[in-house]
């Protein structure tokens, strides 16, 4: 990748040249990060492109930190005279801030990731050609519209990211790494006008070898939708419920915003002052991991400089971590877990570990009971750990799925859900970098009719 005409070394050059800059200026701590990338992404619909986007990027935030008061500054603009300026307006705008205790870079740390020993980087992607990447969405919506029971198509879409990082600061870190993502997916509609149903299957992985191709996921995306035709509603009851793995996905992300660090220092999750405590079924084993080779959310450091790790959350379902950013971790007292991102604190692979038990296990085990397949709209409260979504359903009767159900809302605890865990699957795939495999839980309240 190339930025302006400037190599990837002179890139590294410029952001160490503004950190010495910066301190020059007066500044007592600098850090200064600069992203460049190309995004390829075409929808797809009904064969026709819908929209189409092949464009590089490149920008530069520079942190400024003085007397303990914070200012920041970004532009696309790599041209070393307009850097300049902005720098000069940050360290004047951090003078005229409010000090807090809790700024600064993280201690200097010289431990560091190899980022090659992530594989995050397929240089075959930057090889694809956009006829490439536009069939390869084509012909996933061509083969999804080829089943009869398709009646409409939600599109289909291919994407591709390259991205170079480069994070220096004024401790005298300077670290860099490429990663790339590609992804592919497919939206269905089936049944009549007044009983449309809707699925969705994707694919996303860091080098394309990988992705699934075409046929298959067209396939997922066509079963995933007609199962949902003919619907019926239920009465309003409380009954156990198998997540299936995108749903359990939902789920950790509710429980990640519970342990993120900023919610326990803004008195906001339900899960303060629990360190150390049992809070879910002793099955239940939580990890945040950064070093998975080619994991989606794998990182050789977090948006702090700081480098990732593996971070146990729930250990035989004691709470053992709160995952935290430099600053979060000052402010609780605890180090950084390397979960710094550009809005705070964010997942890198945040999973529940798998169990032993299959999901059609599962659904057998049921003498009456839901497998939950879609949830709709919002209803999560961390402050409580309170749960209320629309749903759709497969309901379960004797061991065997029955029939669809929709027009049900879901509603429950999470707190509650994590202790009434009944079985943990074992069909756990990263297919996101918050992810985790089908989950039984019994006393959900399901309100229907």
């Amino acid at each position: 990748m190339r930025a302006g005409g400037q190599t990837r070394d002179s890139l590294q050059d410029l952001t160490e040249k503004l950190v010495t800059y910066g301190r020059k200026l007066g500044a007592d701590e600098v850090e200064v990060t600069l992203q460049e990338g190309r995004e390829f992404s075409v929808d797809v619909r009904l064969g026709e492109i819908e929209n189409l986007t092949d464009a590089g990027s490149r920008h530069v935030t520079v942190k400024i930190i003085q007397d303990k008061r914070t200012a920041l500054t970004t532009s696309s603009d790599l041209d070393l005279t307009t850097l300049h300026s902005l720098i000069k307006n940050a360290v004047q705008r951090a003078a005229l801030g409010s000090p807090d205790e809790y700024a600064g870079l993280p201690a200097a740390d010289e431990d560091s990731i190899d980022p090659q020993t992530l594989e995050l980087f397929d240089p075959a992607i930057a090889g694809l050609d956009s006829e490439t990447k536009i069939s390869l969405a084509r012909e996933t919506e061509k083969i999804a519209l080829a089943d009869k029971r398709i009646t409409n198509s939600h599109g289909a879409g291919f994407a591709t990211n390259e991205i170079r990082t480069i994070l220096a600061n004024s401790l005298g870190i300077s670290r860099s790494f490429s990663e790339t993502y590609c992804s592919l997916g497919v939206g269905l509609q089936a049944g009549e006008t007044d009983e449309l149903v809707e699925g969705y299957w994707g694919c996303a992985k860091r080098h394309v070898s990988q992705l699934d191709p075409p046929e298959a996921i067209a396939r997922r995306a066509i079963a995933r939708t007609v199962r949902q035709l003919g619907p019926r509603k239920i009465k309003t009851q409380v009954a156990p419920v198998v997540f299936e793995p995108e749903m359990t996905a939902w789920l950790m992300g509710f429980l990640f915003s519970c342990v993120s660090g900023v919610a326990v220092y803004n008195r906001a999750t339900f899960l303060m002052d629990k360190l150390g405590e049992r809070v879910a079924h002793p099955d239940m084993h939580v990890h945040d991991n950064g070093l998975l080779p080619r994991g989606l959310g794998s990182s050789p450091f977090d948006a702090d400089g700081v480098p990732c790790r593996e971070t146990p959350v729930l250990e035989n379902g004691i709470l053992a971590n709160y995952l935290c950013n430099t600053y979060a971790a000052r402010k609780l007292g605890l180090p950084s877990t390397g979960n710094a991102s550009g809005s705070g604190v964010g997942p890198s692979n945040f999973y529940l570990q798998a169990g032993t038990a299959s999901p059609e296990e599962m659904v057998r085990s049921l003498d009456r009971g839901m497998v939950l397949v879609r949830v709709l709209g919002h209803g999560l409260n961390p402050i409580t750990g309170d749960i209320s979504r629309g749903a759709f359903g497969l309901w379960v009767e004797k061991g065997e799925i029955a029939y669809p159900v929709s027009e049900i809302t879901i509603s429950g605890n999470l707190g509650t859900l994590l202790k009434n865990v009944i079985q943990v699957g074992d069909d756990l795939e990263f297919r996101s970098a918050v992810c985790g495999p089908s989950l039984l839980v019994e006393g959900l309240t399901i309100a229907g009719i």
